[in-house]
């Protein structure tokens, strides 16, 4: 009885341990259960009343429509008593209310009705859009405000928005001749279906004889009757002639793709030349915070220059790897580098990624989120109960985002587990865009954050391994420009911004999460609280940089090749194929492989088209703003405050090249923004030749 009691008092004990997370991370960690709902009285999704039944997209896009007849017509009516860019902004909030709500739920519902409801309302929205885009009388009232001024008193950043606002007329060709309009209308469409056939292709397997392969590597793959299946580049197989004969057969040319792609380029570069640009990357650049190809063709060669020598000792640390295991001198190949990479990351954690992951239980991870928005911003996350009917799932949570004096400002919903027929991506959705209303009240913003994680079991909480934490952060970056971007006009809310500048407050994140002293704020085990030991925490943060010079390499060579491929005319007589041999000769350390077609895979040109760049610069302005700012003091609230008053407090009302300047105080040029990623790649340099001789 005795030994009884004292079991007992020590499952108590165990049990107040635990009692001592914070309400944010017990909410958290525990798995969300569907409320019965007594009261019948459904708010609808998102707490849109009409949204308690599928019909109610059908009122919704009724609703929408209607208003945007009444505002045409005040927008071209002689006598208007409001400024043109804010009938606009109210028009473009009307239409993106109902679209990115129901693009949401089109990919996220679980329900075929709302699906198809959902798209159907896209669809609807969709075609109200493209009639806006030809609606000449609507087109010439804002070309006469920016070109001559509004009559009522205006701002500069009435005047960027508006600006913003005829650009997107001009994209689809209204200011053009009839015939070339057309012309600009097939060409968009040609683009599209190009486009989607390409991406198709670039994730379908190879189908081959087993007989090509030797017979000691055909188990690597999956059989098809007298064929095998290749459907990726096994980068994380061990066997390196897995690796090459996959790398061979998966890349090797294909003459539909090499002509969807070609089409899709030459179509880029007519719609581009027809609407006045020189090609389709000055086209899409514009109004970026480069703002041209040439700048970006100055940043990438400055930063290879400067990459290659550091870069190459990379791979000569991977040779020795490969060189070992093979017991004979091979050479290094593109095939090997995410191998290597993975596999020495692996060996510097000592351990697999899976062993931190109990350090890092999704509730602490929101508790480190939330500890270190108060102390940057005074913000505070908290769970907060939904209505009947307000999610689509029964397994979200709603955090109101509340600031210490200005109180609400606003939702973030985070769908973080995986589901059957749910997008398999990381992202942020805006649901509601930040804007100041008529009566001078703020509309607070609503956004989606979405992962795949699994859920959490009856005996114990989700638990995120190190790249999942860091993929947590990121999206959260996103979450939070949406929440901290107080804009006058939600066209420019939050993430409504420039590419190569939406991306800045999300990969900061990243430094948050890769930094021991933010890591050491919650990576506490699930089940003790014990905090993560120091040598683990780090190996961990060890782990995250090396192959820095390499991996950056890889990117310069990918986002060139996205330029060269929309910005040089000449290019288009070549096969694509030829262009990617010459441009990795210049830009990657490690030679092409005759006979693949590497490019014929990488869909990212759909979808990036001449903005591939994007990732590298945000990357450069994210690394400037942390050495800049937080390195001293990851939790430094007059810092946090100088970066959401200069840098996150704009979103895209101002052009982000000279927000970008202005909150740094340096002009942004090729040499500063590659001065900043080497400083970067040197300091983790020197860390790792302290501890290891072979970085030496």
């Amino acid at each position: 009885m005795l030994r009884r009691l004292k079991t007992v008092s020590s499952a108590l004990s165990r049990h107040r341990a635990v009692s001592t997370w914070s309400p944010l991370t017990t909410a958290f960690n525990t798995r969300p259960e569907k409320r019965i709902n007594f009261t019948k009285n459904e708010v609808g999704l998102f707490g849109v009343p009409e949204l308690t039944t599928y019909e109610g997209f059908y009122v919704l896009k009724e609703k929408a429509m209607f208003k945007t007849d009444d505002l045409i017509e005040e927008a071209t009516s002689a006598d208007r008593t409001r400024k043109m860019v804010t009938i606009f902004d109210e028009l473009s909030d009307t239409l993106c209310k109902v679209a990115d709500l129901s693009e949401f739920i089109r990919l996220a519902h679980p329900s075929p009705n709302f699906c198809h409801a959902a798209e159907d309302a896209c669809i609807t929205i969709s075609g109200i859009v493209e009639k806006l885009n030809t609606h000449k009388p609507l087109y010439r009232v804002l070309r006469a405000v920016v070109d001559q001024g509004d009559r009522l008193e205006t701002t500069d950043v009435d005047k960027h928005v508006a600006e913003l606002f005829l650009f997107d007329f001009e994209q689809c060709g209204i200011h053009l001749e009839e015939a070339a309009r057309q012309r600009v209308v097939h060409l968009n469409d040609c683009i599209l279906q190009f486009g989607q056939r390409f991406m198709a292709g670039a994730v379908h397997p190879r189908s081959i004889s087993k007989n090509v392969l030797p017979e000691n590597i055909r188990h690597f793959f999956s059989a098809d009757g007298e064929n095998v299946l290749v459907s990726g580049l096994y980068a994380d197989s061990a066997n390196s002639m897995a690796r090459e004969a996959a790398y061979r057969l998966f890349l090797y040319p294909d003459a539909q793709q090499e002509h969807l792609l070609s089409e899709m380029l030459k179509s880029r570069h007519e719609l581009a030349t027809i609407c006045g640009f020189p090609t389709y990357a000055h086209r899409a650049l514009k109004a970026s915070t480069v703002e041209t190809p040439e700048m970006v063709g100055q940043f990438l060669d400055e930063l290879n220059e400067q990459l290659r020598p550091r870069a190459a000792k990379d791979f000569v640390v991977m040779q020795q790897r490969k060189s070992a295991e093979c017991g004979f001198e091979n050479p290094l190949a593109p095939w090997d580098t995410p191998y290597f990479t993975s596999s020495l990351k692996r060996n510097y954690l000592q351990a697999n990624a899976s062993e931190f992951s109990p350090y890092f239980s999704l509730g602490a991870c929101m508790e480190g989120l939330n500890l270190l928005m108060n102390s940057l911003y005074g913000i505070t996350l908290k769970n907060t109960e939904m209505g009947p009917g307000e999610s689509w799932s029964s397994d979200i949570y709603k955090l109101a985002v509340t600031h210490e004096t200005e109180g609400l400002l606003g939702y973030i919903y985070c769908d973080l587990f995986e589901r059957q027929g749910k997008p398999n991506q990381d992202c942020h959705f805006t649901i509601q865009g930040g804007k100041v209303m008529p009566d001078g009240s703020y509309q607070n913003p609503i956004v989606v954050v979405m992962l795949n994680l699994s859920s959490p079991r009856w005996s114990g909480p989700t638990l995120l391994t190190p790249s999942m934490v860091d993929n947590l952060f990121h999206e959260m970056g996103h979450a939070m420009h949406s929440m901290l971007a107080r804009t006058e006009y939600q066209h420019v809310t939050g993430t409504r911004c420039s590419t190569d500048f939406a991306e800045v407050p999300s990969v900061l994140m990243e430094y948050f999460a890769s930094d021991p002293r933010v890591l050491r704020s919650f990576a506490r085990h699930f089940q003790t609280q014990e905090p993560m030991p120091e040598e683990m925490l780090e190996r961990l943060c060890v782990s995250k940089i090396l192959f820095a010079a390499s991996e950056s390499q890889l990117q310069v060579f990918y986002s060139a090749l996205d330029q060269v491929y929309h910005g040089n005319p000449e290019q288009h007589g070549k096969s694509t194929t030829e262009t990617l041999h010459a441009v990795q000769d210049k830009y990657y350390g490690l030679p092409y492989v005759e006979n693949t077609a590497w490019q014929l895979r990488f869909s990212h040109l759909v979808g990036y088209g001449a903005k591939y760049y994007s990732y590298l610069i945000s990357r450069a302005v994210a690394s400037w703003i942390w050495q800049t700012y937080f390195e001293r003091d990851p939790f430094s609230r007059t810092q946090g405050e100088k970066y959401r008053r200069g840098c996150l407090a704009y979103g895209g009302g101002i052009p982000s090249r000279l927000l970008v300047s202005n909150f740094l105080g340096r002009e942004i040029t090729p040499a500063n923004l590659t001065s900043s990623l080497i400083n970067e790649i040197d300091m983790y340099s020197e860390r790792l030749r302290s501890i290891d001789g072979r970085f030496r």
